[in-house]
């Protein structure tokens, strides 16, 4: 009639399955974002200094913060090491292609 199953075999079954849920960030990614933080709060503070026509605050200020946004925080959030399924999966992709 119905199979018995033991609870070992549940056990096996719910530590394969990942949740895609799950925060993938790490301490690279952390630093990243700290890292666009403190470009940005730079780039407000070259914004500050001297008339509103100075050098400082036409031209390192939009690019502290032009890096900082665009560059520095995309990358904090898009950047993730690949687990080893990917890297394996990629590696027989690689051998049937060429």
């Amino acid at each position: 009639m119905a199979k018995k199953v033991t609870r070992k075999k549940i056990k096996q079954i719910k530590k394969s399955k990942v949740s895609p849920f799950n925060i993938y960030w790490e301490k690279q990614n952390y630093y990243l974002l700290i890292l666009g933080i403190a470009v940005i709060v730079i780039g407000f503070y070259f914004m500050t200094i001297g008339p509103w026509d100075s050098f400082s605050s036409l031209v390192i200020s939009p690019l502290l913060l032009f890096i900082g946004y665009v560059i520095i925080f995309p990358l904090s959030i898009f950047l993730r090491k690949k687990s080893e399924k990917e890297k394996s999966t990629e590696e027989k992709n690689a051998v049937s292609e060429g």
